[in-house]
């Protein structure tokens, strides 16, 4: 009886190219997807950008935004754009009023005479380097040093310090220019079970000042600010210890008119209906 003879079957050494294609296809999808999410369309997000201003500009959360965009506008503006007019039309009225001489001799001569009014009331403490007076571009600052007004690591304010704040208040009551109280320290890190860091020390002495103001000396709230900035504004080098003293301040910044008088303005050009949106009493 005879054997049937089996055929031999040649392996095949090109099935990887299978895989490989597959691999290689599966690959070409994955970036195209990628490039695909990476490409974000500018005209949606100029919408979004727009939508959301006008809401928020609606229930009156950011009162200070000045710029108006109608929604139906057909290519509305990037957001960064919209900031960018904001801010433009900020500089202008601050640059408008600056070049008013009257208006800047007016401001001039009011913070010199303040100045000089309080480094009379403060002369001992100016002396003994607890108190500190100096000009800036956005106003008159009082600074107050550490040592003479805070415990160290504290934000409670020294019985001995009433005095000299009773005379800074009553010099400051009779005229209605705006405070920034700002709260400043050294780099040295703190971490106590009532102050977790800097930046909570130098805020929490920013706002003790604030509500001593309100409380005691009857100012009103709308003049008062209150900002923490930690060590990130020194006036001195931290790498010697005179230098961290006099980074350890909180600083009263008595603000320009001009800079007020911007804010206000600014604020109240929210209030006029955008030129392009027609009023109602208007509409049919």
């Amino acid at each position: 009886m005879s054997r049937r003879k089996h055929s031999r079957h040649h392996a095949n050494h090109e099935r990887w190219l299978v895989s490989y294609a597959d691999f290689i296809t599966l690959l070409f999808a994955f970036f195209v997807v990628l490039y695909a999410s990476a490409q974000v369309d500018q005209r949606k997000i100029g919408r979004l950008a727009v939508a959301i201003q006008v809401a928020f500009q609606e229930l009156g959360v950011f009162p200070a935004s000045n710029a108006k965009v109608p929604l139906n506008v057909a290519e509305p503006i990037p957001f960064d754009t919209v900031k960018a007019i904001e801010k433009a039309k900020r500089t202008e009225i601050v640059q408008a009023q600056a070049l008013d001489p009257a208006i800047a001799l007016t401001e001039e001569a009011s913070l010199a005479a303040l100045q000089a009014e309080l480094q009379q009331a403060l002369q001992q403490e100016i002396k003994m380097h607890t108190v500190a007076l100096h000009r800036e571009t956005e106003g008159l600052v009082i600074s107050l040093r550490e040592f003479g007004f805070f415990d160290s690591g504290s934000a409670s304010l020294r019985p001995s310090a009433m005095p000299a704040l009773d005379r800074i208040a009553s010099i400051l009551a009779l005229r209605t220019c705006r405070l920034r109280i700002e709260g400043h320290t050294d780099n040295v890190p703190i971490h106590t079970s009532q102050i977790a860091s800097n930046w909570e020390l130098s805020t929490a002495r920013a706002i003790e000042l604030v509500r001593l103001l309100i409380v005691r000396y009857n100012f009103a709230p709308e003049r008062l600010s209150a900002a923490g900035y930690a060590q990130y504004h020194p006036i001195s080098s931290n790498d010697t210890l005179q230098g961290r003293a006099q980074n350890r301040r909180v600083d009263l910044v008595i603000l320009s008119e001009h800079l007020v008088r911007a804010d206000v303005l600014g604020a109240s050009s929210t209030n006029k209906p955008s030129p392009s949106t027609p009023n109602e009493a208007s509409r049919p």
